[in-house]
C-alpha cells in the first residue's frame, strides 16, 4: 500500500476529483486551503498572495500507483498546470 499526498492549486481541485474517480479512487481525504510557500511561490490567500493549493491524501494499492500518476501527469503536462505528488510506504492500517 502506498500513501499518496497530492497539492493542487485550489482552482484544480475539481479536476483532480475527477481525475481520481477516473481511476477508481472512492476515498480520500482533502485539506482545503492550504497556506504554504514553495517552488511555485507563496500560497498565503492573501491580497499579496492570493491563491491557495488543496491537499489531498490517499491510500491505495503499490500497483495501481504508476496508472494514476500517469494519468495525473498527462492532465498536468496538457493543460499546463502544476500537481505535486509524494508517495509513503504504508506498513499497516489500523
Amino acid at each position: 500500500m502506498k500513501l499518496l499526498m497530492i497539492i493542487v492549486d485550489t482552482d484544480c481541485r475539481e479536476e483532480l476529483e475527477v481525475l481520481l474517480r477516473r481511476n477508481d479512487v472512492f476515498t480520500y481525504s482533502e485539506i482545503p486551503g492550504a497556506h504554504g510557500v514553495g517552488q511555485s511561490g507563496a500560497r498565503m490567500g492573501s491580497a499579496a498572495h492570493p491563491r491557495t493549493s488543496s491537499i489531498f491524501f490517499t491510500v491505495i494499492e503499490e500497483d495501481r500507483v504508476a496508472t494514476l500518476k500517469e494519468t495525473i501527469c498527462s492532465y498536468c503536462e496538457a493543460c499546463a498546470k502544476t500537481m505535486k505528488i509524494i508517495q509513503w510506504s504504508v506498513e499497516e492500517i489500523v
